[in-house]
């Protein structure tokens, strides 16, 4: 079985062991143990909360440096359309996109033309699905991987489209191939990531075998030199047109931006994992069954607040809005161009989302009641504070690690702080039963005084 693989590291040189991480993590995937943070694989949907709280920059996210695409002979920039909020005064996407072409790309696909392309294939969805209400966006691969290990019976909720970037790489590369007659073995597609759960989605595709894109650089990996090519391009140059994206692909980036695409009345949408999860609470309670369409981002603002960006997110998004409102309305799909790509492409999950539990203690299922229960009696000795001195982010999850054995009652500091008062006080009360060198003298000259008394009173006898 091929190991899951993860963006989000830890660089345990640089870990302090803070506990700042443990506290942030939504699915309680970290620990610190022997003063240092460990990261359980298994629990981590790579979001890159850890990233943003660690003071000590100890989280960190792998993904593919700019030299990476010298690899292939035909190199093609997806970018993000997160990437134009990153950028002051910028009024027109084509600069961007030249800017790419001159680090070295030969070809720039918009991602938010994929956006266009998911945004009218979900409406057809929408119209057609049998599938339980509110249907769940999959555009977010750190939301879909919550799903499976925290609301594994809201999976059939989620929408079986392949995400924008996905659907971007499908097209480009068939395009490109076709165009320039080459193989598309040849051809080597980056998407400019905002965030690692993208890099983790290409590794590790989500209903399919394998992913179209090849690798991922971050925002701010790329930044520097992408503001340094576009400096160079004279305002009074001609700039050719290589926008295609609508105005609506473009607000994908900012959270609501999808809902609205899509033209709905009764959607939700959310960002900011926390408030994600609350959400998907109250849906996983049949409390929302109302609402057609949930758009759940794991970032606060949408993909403008990933962990690989290099403005503010807050900042971008106004960006994003104010370019939105000076661009050019772009190309918006035709029906004909969806039926077109939609009989070309496939864009729907081939593979089963299958649920990832993560509080499994046990795979035999009496031995798992047994766990449980012991984990509720350790519960229920255990303070209840969650201050997380111990190095879990709960109670509970200290209570699940002891039987797990992967941790002791005393890692909780009250308890120990108790027992060590026990002790000490028991010390103390032995103490008292302790026979000194003096006390043995004291008892021995007792003694010789009782036998001479003896003897005298022998001598004095008639």
């Amino acid at each position: 079985m091929q190991t899951y693989y993860h963006s989000v590291t830890l660089n345990k040189n640089k870990c302090m062991g803070c506990t700042n991480c443990i506290k942030k993590c939504p699915t309680e995937a970290i620990r610190v143990r022997d003063g240092k943070a460990n990261i359980i694989a298994e629990r981590c949907i790579d979001c890159g909360e850890c990233i943003r709280i660690c003071p000590y920059h100890a989280k960190i996210a792998v993904t593919d440096p700019l030299s990476s695409i010298n690899k292939y002979k035909y190199k093609i920039a997806l970018p993000a359309p997160t990437l134009y909020g990153q950028f002051k005064n910028l009024t027109s996407i084509d600069k961007v996109l030249i800017g790419l072409k001159t680090l070295g790309f030969d070809h720039v696909f918009e991602v938010a033309r994929g956006a266009d392309f998911v945004t009218e294939f979900t409406k057809r969805q929408l119209k057609e699905s049998l599938s339980p209400k509110p249907m769940i966006s999959s555009a977010c691969p750190a939301i879909v991987r919550l799903v499976q290990v925290r609301f594994p019976e809201l999976i059939n909720n989620l929408t079986d489209v392949e995400s924008p970037m996905e659907i971007a790489a499908q097209i480009a590369k068939k395009e490109f191939s076709e165009k320039h007659d080459v193989d598309k073995s040849q051809i080597g597609v980056f998407f400019i990531t905002p965030c690692a759960a993208k890099m983790t989605s290409i590794r590790n595709p989500i209903g399919t075998e394998k992913s179209n894109v090849e690798g991922a650089i971050s925002i701010l990996d790329i930044y520097g030199p992408l503001s340094m090519a576009m400096s160079k391009i004279s305002s009074s140059d001609p700039i050719p047109s290589l926008q295609k994206s609508s105005l609506k692909g473009v607000a994908w980036a900012n959270s609501g931006g999808e809902g609205n695409a899509l033209g709905l009345d009764n959607y939700l949408a959310v960002d900011g994992i926390d408030n994600v999860i609350r959400v998907l609470e109250e849906i996983e309670n049949d409390k929302l069954s109302d609402l057609d369409y949930f758009e759940g981002l794991a970032c606060v603002g949408g993909c403008v607040g990933g962990p690989l960006v290099f403005e503010n997110n807050f900042v971008a998004q106004n960006r994003l809005k104010k370019l939105i409102s000076k661009m050019d309305a772009g190309k918006p799909l035709s029906p004909e161009d969806v039926d077109r790509a939609v009989d070309t492409y496939n864009w729907r999950w081939d593979r089963e989302i299958i649920p990832k539990p993560v509080m499994k203690l046990d795979d035999n299922i009496l031995s798992a009641i047994k766990k449980m229960e012991e984990l509720e009696r350790i519960y229920s000795q255990l303070p209840g504070l969650d201050c997380g001195s111990c190095g879990a982010p709960s109670c509970r999850t200290l209570a699940e690690d002891i039987v797990r054995g992967q941790a002791t009652e005393f890692d909780c500091i009250i308890k120990l702080r108790k027992k060590v008062k026990m002790l000490a006080q028991e010390m103390i009360e032995l103490s008292d039963y302790i026979p000194t060198g003096n006390e043995r003298n004291s008892t021995l000259e007792k003694e010789r005084e009782k036998d001479e008394d003896k003897r005298f009173s022998t001598e004095d006898t008639p």
